[in-house]
């Protein structure tokens, strides 16, 4: 633990917090526990430091049906697995009495179990905190009329007395209950996934044209977002490039970026410039429900004459860096986003040329838009990345670039890259 940051001593401070709360390692080993957690479990720190938590508080070998131990490690599973907090239902989970006494003393807790994550993103740290439901579950067993079905059914039993049996049963149908939601939950993901797959191109000519792409769907939208790239050749001499943003994000937006991803596709190999691939877009957007204000960038690139083509409906620039370091946005053609205007109208183009060694990025917002400031500083924050790799190849500036910017660490919208070495 942290002894003093500034005038707060934050250890102190953990072991003075009235909920019960303990700090695993990812082996489910004590690593730290407060005050109030060693009075709720009658323990010692020395009981509990450096040693597993199954260890410590073992099953009740007299109880056929202790599956207490077995919930708690299903929540931790979830936790390292998902990054995410888990909060669990009422559970049983008695545990040996301190001392010399012997025998196991009935108990109830309401556990949440919270990540903490290391630098990396992963979970390095569980918090435990639990609440002791022990007294509340025996008053209800002594005064059932507080724990009645609506409609006067369920809980009580005849005489006036709940069974604890049938308590502790409806806290086990609430617990498989969340389970098949859970299941549930990891079907609809699966789904989305494949979804998502099919939906992004899988054959792209990235090795021959020494380029590099990366996907981050926003945290909580089932790893699919309505970001999208494309990498096409055109003829030897000449390929190109595209990335585009649906509003929103989650499944509606992956699903109305499919359609617009392949329309551009089509219109990338057949339009005579960016320009005209974006104007055929525009008017296929107008068409298609919850396409308004999607934003989308194209660039031809010529790797005989060295020259940039390009045209953005609305999207971020792309950024180009030479070979120098200096870095320049490609912002001399950018019109309004899809759809936005009453009628279609042409979009303007621009080319520029670039010198051999130079690095293009494409990217959406969801790499520098950051709630709390302006976008010209996430750009200043890219720029700079890009400049301080820019002689790494592709794979590396990529990875280099997320990890800068903090998309590591996740993101609240989402984000596709496109880094190409010119």
């Amino acid at each position: 633990m942290s002894e003093v940051s500034g005038d707060i001593d934050y250890a102190a401070l953990f072991d003075a917090v009235p909920t019960p709360l303990s700090v695993l390692d990812r082996d489910f080993v004590f690593v730290e526990a407060n005050q109030a957690y060693l009075e709720i479990t009658g323990r010692t720190r020395d009981e509990l430091i450096g040693h597993h938590l199954f260890d410590v508080f073992p099953v009740n070998p007299d109880d056929p049906n202790a599956d207490g131990p077995e919930n708690l490690l299903a929540s931790f599973r979830r936790v390292l697995e998902t990054g995410k907090p888990d909060t669990m239902i009422l559970q049983r989970y008695d545990i040996p009495r301190p001392g010399s006494e012997g025998g196991y003393e009935e108990r109830y807790w309401s556990p949440v179990n919270t990540p903490v994550l290391g630098e990396d993103g992963s979970v390095s740290l569980i918090v435990n905190r639990v609440e002791d439901a022990t007294a509340y579950v025996r008053d209800s067993l002594a005064h059932p009329t507080g724990l009645a079905d609506a409609g006067g059914g369920g809980l009580q039993a005849a005489g006036g007395k709940i069974a604890e049996s049938e308590l502790y049963a409806r806290a086990r149908e609430l617990y498989e209950h969340n389970e098949r939601l859970r299941r549930a939950h990891a079907r609809e993901h699966e789904v989305a996934l494949t979804l998502q797959k099919a939906m992004l191109p899988t054959h792209m000519p990235l090795e021959l044209r020494n380029a590099a792409v990366r996907y981050r769907p926003a945290q909580g939208s089932l790893n699919v977002c309505g970001d999208w790239y494309d990498l096409i050749n055109l003829s030897e001499d000449r390929f190109a490039v595209a990335v585009g943003d649906v509003v929103g994000r989650g499944l509606e937006a992956a699903s109305v970026m499919g359609q617009l991803r392949s329309a551009l596709s089509a219109a990338m190999r057949v339009a005579d410039g960016p320009a005209q691939a974006l104007y055929g877009l525009d008017l296929y957007a107008r068409s298609l429900d919850g396409a308004l204000a999607t934003t989308a960038v194209k660039l031809d690139i010529d790797t005989h004459t060295h020259t940039l083509t390009y045209s953005s409906a609305g999207h971020l620039p792309p950024m180009l860096c030479h070979p120098d370091g200096y870095t320049e946005l490609l912002d001399q053609a950018t019109d309004v986003p899809l759809a936005a205007r009453s009628r279609p109208s042409h979009r303007p183009q621009a080319i520029t040329t670039y010198v051999p060694g130079s690095t293009l990025i494409l990217y959406t917002d969801g790499l520098v838009e950051r709630r709390e400031e302006s976008i010209d500083i996430g750009l200043k924050r890219l720029s700079e990345s890009l400049a301080r790799h820019r002689d790494l190849g592709p794979e590396e500036i990529a990875d280099n670039l997320l990890e800068d910017l903090g998309m590591n660490r996740g993101t609240a919208d989402d984000a596709a890259l496109v880094v190409i070495k010119l």
